[in-house]
């Protein structure tokens, strides 16, 4: 049967699918819109399906905050290809899908899948129908939201999207400000905990190894070799604890002598870099 220009352009307004697929769904259906959108939807499945196995290590690192900035998230929303991240239709679906994130506040990444998105089908439903659309693997990797209970969640996107930190900071000074730079801190040297008292167990028995079993191999007498390992844990402390690193904008002093300066304390911050 014959298939007009509008009824095409009709279907690609409902879809968004490019008009070629649109006009063959619709030729396939005997024109009937409704026939030819579920056709659509399942041909986006048999993509998706094939392109299960693919890596998606390229995306996005999108966030969203409250108007009262006490809650902000961080969400990295992948794809196949640096194209594919660049392109303005993945971008606008990945901070959709922050949007989300922040309204439905989901326990984890599994919940936030199942869960209703745009009033029809689930999160995991629009991941496949952008696949199929785009043709390449799309996927939420990983999801975080951070409230602060005394004062504002600070979030900063380095520049290209790969990068994204969180900051929960309290005070009286300027926050937004001081938390950027503090957001910017983290992004560029990547502390693995706030403070000393977080850093894990197993991480702090790792680097006294390290120290205990390099003293030995140097010779040193069995006598200091834990006052030389405590002395290496206490550099690995000001190099990866964030409130003893020395502060990026003003070495000459630690990020807690700047926060002292500003009024303000740091509670916790959450760090997203791209494939990671």
């Amino acid at each position: 049967m014959s298939i007009s220009a509008k009824e095409v352009k009709k279907l690609r307004d409902i879809t968004g699918v490019g008009m070629m697929d649109c006009k063959k769904a619709l030729v396939e259906t005997d024109g009937d819109v409704d026939q030819a959108i579920d056709l659509l939807r399942k041909t986006g499945q048999k993509i998706a399906a094939k392109r299960a196995d693919r890596e998606a290590n390229e995306g996005l690192i999108v966030t969203s905050s409250t108007e009262d900035g006490k809650t902000a998230v961080l969400v990295e929303v992948n794809c196949e290809t640096d194209f594919v991240a660049r392109n303005d239709e993945f971008q606008t679906f990945a901070k959709g899908l922050a949007d989300k994130v922040l309204e439905d506040r989901p326990a984890d990444r599994d919940a936030f899948l199942t869960s209703t998105y745009n009033g029809a089908g689930t999160v995991k439903d629009a991941l496949v129908q952008l696949t199929g659309k785009i043709g390449e693997k799309i996927e939420v990797r990983k999801l975080v939201t951070l409230s602060s209970e005394e004062g504002s969640v600070v979030s900063y996107i380095h520049p290209g999207s790969r990068l994204g930190v969180l900051v929960d900071i309290n005070g009286v000074g300027d926050l937004l400000a001081t938390g950027r730079d503090v957001a910017m801190q983290v992004a560029a040297l990547n502390p693995v905990a706030t403070r000393r008292d977080d850093v894990p167990g197993d991480v702090k028995e790792k680097e006294m190894e390290i120290a205990r079993e390099a003293a030995v191999m140097d010779g040193k007498p069995e006598r200091i070799i834990e006052k030389i390992a405590a002395g290496k844990l206490e550099r690995y402390y000001k190099d990866h604890v964030l409130l003893e690193q020395p502060f990026v904008k003003d070495s000459s002093q630690t990020v807690t002598q700047m926060l002292e300066g500003a009024s303000a304390e740091v509670s916790s911050f959450v760090r997203f870099a791209l494939g990671e």
